[in-house]
């Protein structure tokens, strides 16, 4: 099928500098190693691309910390997105010069000033503008969170997804906060509503504990990527045994 050909694997970094981190819901980080080692490793394998984002620079609202961004851009030849702490276009510009192919954004965009979704992919294009969405499950629907779903916005998921393509956003990146670091699948329901609303890209996140697990969401929900952490992190497969499996289903 084409589809598992065209699908995108891609490596998650989730960093509390100096560190990568890997939370369960969130919350109780646990180390992983250096950011920059990793990235090589993960561009090495042969990722797709790769996701770097700091999942603390909101919530301590501290300033972003662009010479680590550099150093991991440095060591790679693949499109490199990279969230955390953006609160203007002067961070998006800042992102691009240390060397971001593509600026991850949330809580800024979700909580105070969702206009900097169209300001931004008006001056950088939507191609280099990602929209983080933390979902959780909310009764029959998701609402949206941030800052690793510690804080909530009483948005709703589906209302929002909707809204950040009208914006300009480019790409979404579809986080599940029930789901993150179990290791026992994808929200599946989340991940075909989300996908099926926009015209937009959708990598999805959060729940993989298994090749099987990647190839279910990928058939059924037909993202345009899947962002991948603690499989890879601890070395319970590797991003060509993913693309191996998905190939093998053709």
């Amino acid at each position: 099928m084409q589809i598992y050909m065209t699908v995108r694997i891609i490596a998650k970094l989730d960093v509390k500098p100096p560190y990568v981190v890997k939370p369960i819901h969130f919350e109780g980080l646990r180390k992983i190693g250096d950011p920059s080692d990793l990235a090589m490793k993960y561009y090495k394998q042969g990722a797709d691309e790769l996701f770097y984002i700091d999942i603390v620079s909101s919530l301590y609202q501290r300033q972003i910390l662009f010479n680590e961004i550099e150093q991991v851009a440095n060591k790679l030849f693949i499109p490199f997105a990279v969230g955390g702490g953006v609160r203007s276009i002067d961070d998006f510009s800042k992102m691009f010069h240390v060397g971001a192919d593509k600026v991850v954004i949330n809580t800024h965009a979700v909580q105070k000033a969702p206009s900097i979704i169209d300001q931004a992919a008006k001056i950088f294009g939507s191609q280099a503008v990602v929209v983080n969405i933390e979902a959780k499950r909310w009764g029959d629907t998701w609402e949206c969170f941030t800052d690793c779903g510690r804080i909530q916005t009483q948005k709703d998921v589906l209302s929002w997804v909707n809204e950040v393509e009208q914006r300009g956003a480019g790409e979404i990146l579809l986080q599940s906060v029930d789901n993150d670091g179990r290791c026992r699948g994808f929200d599946l329901e989340l991940a075909s509503e989300v996908v099926s609303l926009v015209s937009i890209p959708v990598v999805v996140s959060s729940g993989a504990g298994s090749l099987e697990d990647i190839k279910i969401l990928v058939e059924s929900s037909k993202p345009s990527g899947v962002a991948i952490a603690s499989l890879l992190h601890y070395d319970k497969t590797t991003i060509k045994d993913i693309k191996n499996n998905l190939e093998s289903s053709n």
